[in-house]
């Protein structure tokens, strides 16, 4: 999530997208190609996460104009095509108690099932006629976008999800007022063997960072009061496990940093370098490998840009990071889209690119 400094940038996004209010309410009629189910039945053929089975990637992003989700499918990691033809897959209107999806994350578990997150935030309600004040709260006391709930979704497909809307605070009273909840990514402990969720929590407009709890089994609510991760502070923290040891990159000051640890939740000891090649302000890392190499990728989403644009960097050591520039302006490629933003990258079987393909008619070279 952008950190409450960047009002200024905002107000800029707010002229734009306040053109595109009238277009975007239709473009959200469109068919979304998901079905909304209230239980999900896990497939007999349902894989293992097994990197040699998997053979492409799959990115979910969203779009200021209109608050809501976009999934994005690669045969090669490089060139990845809008499975929806440019149009949303993930309604915010329909999904999110303020009537806007931001900051979406997916993950495989080790179910084989695909876990999506997502910041339950409008940060144009009151231009869409969704709320009467520009926040849910008044900004003097909460801050810049001063939400309380995560949207948690779960398929096996791609195309059946269950859905729900999770008010952390509600949840969690012992929390105390929090401002919001920030940018919820998941990822599996073994140890625990549950799917963990983290995200960004901010209190007294000033105090944002990172904490963790502890997902139920059909991923629609959090059981365990979220507890800080107490060595790193900032927003936007991306984990992922390389090796025995966990891999954080988070955000602080509108700049991407790296910490690592041996522990998923724990004693994650930060480097003190800007990660990424931007002179311009930085949100969103996300990490994906290469499949069937070393490489690592760092994506980030560079909102200081204009337009915006997501950035790249290849490493495969966590200390020497290679700048592969932006998309479309290297080797990252859009066929369909532009301006995806916060966005995140996870895996494909052959089959599952096929069946999503299909599906969303899309035209995309699989041989």
């Amino acid at each position: 999530m952008r950190f409450f400094k960047i009002l200024a940038t905002v107000a800029a996004l707010a002229l734009s997208a306040g053109s595109s209010l009238a277009q975007n309410n239709n473009a959200e009629q469109a068919p979304t190609g998901i079905e909304i189910v209230s239980r999900l039945q896990k497939p007999k053929n349902a894989p293992v996460f097994d990197e040699k089975k998997l053979s492409g990637y799959l990115l979910v992003y969203f779009k200021d104009q209109n608050q809501s989700a976009y999934l994005a499918i690669s045969k090669d990691g490089y060139t990845f095509t809008d499975i929806n033809n440019g149009q949303p897959v993930f309604i915010g209107s329909q999904l999110a108690e303020q009537k806007g999806v931001r900051d979406p994350h997916i993950t495989r578990g080790p179910d084989g099932a695909f876990y999506l997150a997502m910041t339950d935030l409008h940060i144009f309600g009151k231009r869409a006629g969704f709320r009467d004040t520009e926040w849910e709260r008044p900004a003097e006391k909460y801050g810049w976008g001063n939400n309380r709930a995560m949207v948690m979704m779960k398929s096996y497909d791609l195309i059946h999800w269950t859905h729900a809307d999770f008010r952390v605070d509600l949840a969690f009273p012992e929390l105390g007022d929090i401002d919001c909840s920030w940018a919820p990514e998941t990822i599996y402990d073994p140890v625990k063997k549950k799917m963990m969720v983290y995200f960004t929590i901010r209190y007294n407009n000033k105090d944002a960072n990172i904490y963790y709890s502890y997902a139920n089994n059909d991923f629609t609510k959090l059981e365990t009061v979220p507890q800080q991760i107490t060595t790193v502070g900032g927003i936007d923290a991306d984990i992922t496990k390389v090796g025995d040891q966990y891999q954080l990159f988070y955000v602080s000051k509108a700049r991407v940093f790296h910490a690592v640890s041996n522990k998923i939740n724990t004693d994650f000891k930060a480097e003190d370098r800007r990660i990424d090649p931007e002179t311009v302000n930085t949100e969103a890392p996300n990490l994906f490998k290469r499949l069937g190499t070393d490489k690592w990728v760092l994506m980030y989403d560079v909102y200081g840009a204009r337009p915006n644009n997501m950035g790249f960097s290849e490493t495969v050591d966590f200390v020497n990071f290679t700048n592969i520039n932006h998309f479309n302006e290297g080797v990252m490629k859009t066929t369909n889209f532009t301006g995806p933003k916060h966005g995140a990258v996870t895996y494909l079987t052959h089959d599952e690119l096929k069946v999503i393909a299909a599906h969303w008619k899309v035209d995309i070279n699989l041989d």
